[in-house]
């Protein structure tokens, strides 16, 4: 399991909750029920294997073992576990993805990605198979 213990997450949304709008915390929340709109926060979000994410996100680390549909920001790390399920663009300082997990969108990774104003994601991977990424190239954008 992931190394994360309850007592860690000073804030957990249950499997029976169902969050719509601007969602901001300070240290670190854990989600197995449903959120649609954004969600903001310095600190750390968990996904949980149940949950079903549909919003933008910016957060300094996240880790994602259910679904997410939108566009994720992380200062530090974004990790996707062997269950998550991601669709949307990513910038991170670093990434994190096990055998298994499915991602479809684009990616930037490294501190120049995660800066204000930094270019858009340059790689589109897609998972077809779990273990397997392919990366289509796209033309370079300089700025």
């Amino acid at each position: 399991m992931a190394d994360s213990s309850p007592q860690e997450f000073a804030t957990i949304l249950g499997p029976d909750a169902n969050f719509k709008g601007e969602l901001f915390f300070d240290k670190a929340m854990r989600v197995h029920g449903r959120v649609e709109g954004k969600i903001t926060t310095q600190g750390r979000l968990h996904v949980a294997k149940e949950a079903k994410i549909s919003a933008d996100v910016e957060a300094g680390s996240i880790v994602i073992e259910g679904e997410i549909k939108g566009n994720l920001t992380a200062s530090d790390k974004v990790e996707l576990k062997n269950s998550a399920k991601f669709e949307g663009d990513l910038r991170a300082g670093r990434l994190v993805v096990e055998e298994g997990a499915a991602f479809n969108g684009h990616v930037s990774v490294g501190p120049e990605a995660v800066k204000a104003g930094a270019p858009r994601p340059q790689v589109q991977v897609s998972v077809s198979k779990p273990g397997i990424a392919a990366a289509a190239p796209q033309p370079a954008r300089v700025g």
